[in-house]
């Protein structure tokens, strides 16, 4: 019974880890959607200038000539995150989480969509 309510415990406080390390939307809006660039990455390691602006326009450029494509879209904070739509596709939504100094996983679901630096 001692093991398993110490091993309660353990899983309730990675939780709290986890949880403590996703950004509110207001912190997103003041750390990345202020119009200074940023670098963004995907989970194949394409890397991308992109810059959210006030006014709740996005674009993204690649760093190479040979992989990403250049984009604008629009974005705006959700109630756990934020959501952007690119031109030509669908609203897609994310949360922030912090993943290292200066470093943040972007989460779609469960899963990694992009990795951010400043």
């Amino acid at each position: 019974m001692r093991t398993l309510l110490l091993a309660g415990a353990a899983v309730l406080a990675s939780i709290a880890l986890a949880v403590a390390a996703v950004l509110a939307p207001k912190d997103i809006q003041a750390t990345f959607f202020t119009g200074q660039a940023f670098t963004a990455a995907t989970p194949s390691n394409v890397k991308f200038k992109m810059v959210f602006t006030a006014d709740g326009k996005v674009t993204r450029e690649p760093f190479s000539k040979t992989g990403g494509a250049k984009g604008e879209g629009t974005w705006k904070l959700s109630a756990d995150g934020f959501c952007t739509t690119w031109k030509g596709s669908k609203e897609n939504c994310f949360r922030v989480q912090a993943s290292g100094d200066k470093k943040w996983s972007i989460i779609a679901g469960t899963t990694a969509a992009a990795y951010w630096t400043k």
